[in-house]
């Protein structure tokens, strides 16, 4: 199958057993997910859980005005749909895809019978904890820290999830990830633009000066990358 079609390139199935690879394989079903796609919504009940190979789906929480605001993202390295095998049929979160690409499903039935089987399940509680560790984190960061270092923050956890440099946003996107104003976020963008480390055009942003980043964000990045470095196979975290 093409490269872009491997379920391989998602890290959890990768360091899935294999035993537990083989049955896993006849039932994955490959899907496109383009950008802007609504996974699941608040309150809705979960079909499906979803391995992202390309795609990166921003996980945010809702208000009853209709304001959001990021509180995790998944890539190539986890799983959507958590609460499908942590015991409950929905979450009160909103699961939107934040940049384009493809991954692959596997049926609700089937998750909750192959979370029974012992490697699965510890596979899937470590990336768990991680996931709810970039949770805290991100609630932390956005009311302690300034809306320039938030934005190094995400940048720097969208780009640990893509292959290149480039992401594909809008500003619109990404104040309703930061749950900020997009005057803010074309502010920041043009801040960290001065400042060489991000190419900025169009929706498209390439970051030039990685290591630059890292320097101007705030603690939270290198706090969230420890955790999944640490609770996660060498070849998942790395």
């Amino acid at each position: 199958m093409p490269v872009s079609h491997d379920p391989l390139q998602n890290q959890l199935l990768a360091a899935l057993p294999d035993a537990e690879w083989q049955r896993w394989l006849p039932q994955l079903e490959f899907v496109q997910m383009p950008l802007g796609q609504v996974v699941y919504e608040s309150g809705s009940t979960l079909s499906h859980v979803y391995f992202p190979t390309t795609a990166i789906v921003s996980l945010l929480y809702v208000m009853e005005n209709g304001a959001s605001a990021e509180i995790a993202v998944v890539g190539n390295e986890g799983v959507v749909g958590i609460s499908l095998f942590m015991g409950g049929e929905s979450t009160p979160s909103r699961a939107v895809v934040q940049s384009a690409g493809q991954g692959f499903r596997l049926k609700a039935q089937a998750i909750k019978e192959e979370f029974k089987r012992a490697p699965v399940l510890h596979l899937l509680l470590r990336y768990t904890q991680a996931l709810i560790t970039q949770m805290a984190q991100t609630a932390v960061c956005n009311r302690h820290h300034s809306l320039d270092q938030q934005l190094c923050r995400w940048l720097l956890l969208s780009l640990d999830r893509l292959q290149g440099n480039e992401l594909v946003m809008t500003q619109e996107l990404i104040a309703n990830m930061l749950g900020v104003r997009r005057e803010g976020v074309t502010e920041g963008a043009l801040s960290l633009q001065k400042a060489g480390l991000i190419s900025y055009s169009r929706g498209r942003i390439t970051v030039l000066d990685r290591p630059g980043l890292e320097k101007r964000t705030c603690e939270c990045y290198a706090v969230v990358k420890k955790e999944y470095d640490r609770l996660l196979p060498d070849k998942l975290a790395a």
